[in-house]
Parts: C-alpha cells; sequence; structure tokens
C-alpha cells in the first residue's frame, strides 16, 4: 500500500488489489517521525479528523466508533465476567474508552509502543481520551509482544489486540509464539480478540491466524465481519478465540439492557457478527 496527497485529497493505494480509497482534505495538522513509524494527522472536509501512519488510515472523527466498540463489546459481553483487560496497541484509547464502560471491568492495562499515537489522540481525537484517567486504566508505553512474554500466567480475562496491519511494529502480533503467550496469560473461560484485515482482501491472513490461534490451544474462533468505511474495502473484520468457552454464548440480556449508549453495537449487531457469508463459513 501507498499514500498519495496534493492539496485537496488524502489517497491510500492499494496496488496490489487495483483500488484506492480518498478523503477531501484541508490541510495537515500535525506530523511527527517516530522511532517506530510515521505520524500524520489532517483535517478532512466531511470525516473530521484523520490519523495516517506509515501511509495507512487508522482512524477518523467519523467512523472510529465502528471498530472500537466491536473490538471491545463483542469479546466483553461474551465474558462471564470481565474485570481484568489488556490491550496491546490501541494507542488512540477509542478501545479502552469502550473497555471501561462496563461496570464489571476493575482494571485495562493499554501497552502501546509508541507515545506519539497516544499523545496525538489526546489532542486531535479527545473524545476517545476521556477515559486515560480514570483510575482503573493503565497506559503503558511498551513492546506488547514483550510485555505479554512477561505477563504472570492466567492473570486476564480478556486480550484485545488493536494493532496496526502486520507489518513493521505489529508484524510479530500476528506470530505462533505471541499467541502462545496470549493463550497462556489468560484465565480458563478468557477470550482473545484480534483486529484481522479485510475478509476480501485478506483471507489468507485470517485462515491462518484460525489455525494457528487452534494449535496454540483456544478452544473455538470466530472471525467476526464489521464495516468499517476507511478501512480498505470498506469492510473489517476482528478474529475472536475463547479458552474453553463457547463464543457463541454471550450475555445478550445484559447486551440488550447494557447501562450506557453505543452509536453501533447491540445485542442484535452481537448476534449477526456470528453469521457468516458462506466464503467465510469454513473458518468455523
Amino acid at each position: 500500500m501507498s499514500a498519495a496527497q496534493n492539496n485537496q485529497w488524502f489517497q491510500e493505494i492499494f496496488s496490489s488489489e487495483g483500488s484506492s480509497f480518498g478523503l477531501k482534505i484541508k490541510g495537515k495538522l500535525a506530523e511527527v517521525q517516530t522511532p517506530y513509524q510515521h505520524i500524520e494527522i489532517y483535517g478532512t472536509e466531511t470525516f473530521g479528523n484523520l490519523m495516517v501512519i506509515d501511509g495507512c488510515v487508522m482512524l477518523t472523527t467519523r467512523d472510529n466508533f465502528l471498530y472500537h466498540e466491536m473490538m471491545s463489546h463483542v469479546p466483553l459481553f461474551s465474558h462471564a465476567n470481565p474485570q481484568k483487560v489488556v490491550i496491546i496497541g490501541g494507542g488512540d484509547c477509542g478501545t479502552l474508552q469502550e473497555c471501561l464502560r462496563h461496570r464489571s471491568v476493575t482494571e485495562v492495562w493499554q501497552i502501546d509502543i509508541d507515545e506519539q499515537v497516544t499523545r496525538l489522540s489526546e489532542k486531535y481525537f479527545p473524545e476517545l481520551c476521556t477515559s486515560n484517567n480514570d483510575p482503573r486504566a493503565h497506559i503503558s508505553f511498551d513492546d506488547g509482544i514483550k510485555w505479554m512474554k512477561a505477563a504472570k500466567p492466567e492473570s486476564f480475562d480478556i486480550i484485545i489486540v488493536d494493532s496496526t496491519d502486520p507489518v513493521g511494529p505489529a508484524e510479530g502480533l500476528f506470530k505462533q509464539d505471541f499467541f502462545e503467550n496470549c493463550f497462556k496469560v489468560l484465565k480458563k473461560g478468557g477470550i482473545f480478540i484480534q483486529q484481522s484485515e479485510s475478509p476480501l482482501y485478506h483471507m489468507q491472513l485470517i485462515k491462518n491466524m484460525h489455525e494457528t490461534l487452534r494449535a496454540v490451544g483456544f478452544s473455538n474462533t470466530h472471525t467476526a465481519p464489521f464495516p468499517q468505511p476507511v478501512y480498505p474495502t470498506g469492510w473489517w473484520s476482528a478474529t475472536l478465540a475463547g479458552k474453553g468457552v463457547d463464543l457463541q454464548d454471550f450475555r445478550e440480556k445484559d447486551a440488550q439492557q447494557k447501562t450506557f449508549k453505543t452509536r453501533y453495537y447491540n445485542a442484535g449487531i452481537h448476534r449477526a457478527s456470528f453469521a457468516l457469508p458462506e466464503f467465510m463459513r469454513e473458518l468455523g
């Protein structure tokens, strides 16, 4: 993938698939080269602010709620009593905020290698960072792979891998040894979820994730697709894995009577995320 821009448009080009996605921009608001990646912030005409990392669209003001709500509420309502959550990545803090809406949650650890993602989010996406000072929130700027390797066995109920694409700093988050460590760190009945790219463009990656997650010991896996207009194809996914728990057996009544507002997620959306198109059904 590559990026192109002029005075009016930011465009992310997917040469291998012969497609692109663009947003009309008002101007560049910030640009930072960190030891890990190149981060840009743009103001757009219709999608609010836009964050780009290494030429790839990460989030916009207008549609980030789709991703953050699905990455958070699907696993948390699928767990019998989620209390301890760790987020690997998630530096924009949107997933952290959604997790902390659950009253049962006693602590959420956010481990992102690049502090600048969070600092830029605090400035340009402040609506995602309102829970950063919650006493249950623990924000650490560290290597998530090393952090997970060193974490105490059976110490978390939920692991959320809210990462960039599987290249650069995030490449190791899609490998077997990382999944093995996640399985070790989860308590029995725990749930793992990871963003898993576009079902239309990345089915082989998704298949590999299912095979590897089951190989390291997870009892069942499922990929939940959802819309995400600013990502490749406009259709994204998250892949879940359960440690001795049926992923389809979610707390439907609690989801129906949730004590907080959402813009996309509800019990019906949760249930529907387990209805797959024919070409995805083989994933199990």
